[in-house]
């Protein structure tokens, strides 16, 4: 939960890098919260509308840690623009967030993964 915190202290916070631990911790996190509402909604036998109220507190913060995952390896925030291609640009993107951290500081940050966050 600390990773899922920490990407909502840092709210809009679209510079810098996030390591692949901080992205796909949020990720996973978020992805349960969402299932969880869903079925809520589904069980008391009313259209809810908690999913999506929950869905767009939570899109800016995924978006600043999805543009910092690619600042992470080295490529700019514009790179999210190819996932409004259909299917390959989610897989594309998808590849990006799988990759590992660039080792050396980048134009966009000392690496995340060797600072004492975390």
């Amino acid at each position: 939960m600390a990773w899922y915190f920490k990407v909502l202290k840092n709210y809009v916070g679209f510079t810098g890098r996030a390591r692949r631990t901080e992205y796909w911790m949020f990720t996973l996190i978020n992805t349960i919260i969402s299932f969880i509402l869903y079925f809520l909604g589904v069980f008391a036998d009313s259209v809810s509308f908690l999913p999506v109220l929950y869905e767009l507190a939570i899109f800016l913060p995924a978006l600043a840690v999805l543009i910092r995952r690619l600042h992470d390896t080295g490529r700019s925030g514009w790179w999210v623009l190819i996932s409004f291609i259909p299917f390959v640009g989610s897989i594309i993107i998808l590849v990006f967030t799988f990759l590992d951290s660039q080792e050396n500081d980048n134009k966009y940050g000392q690496n995340p993964k060797y600072s004492s966050d975390y």
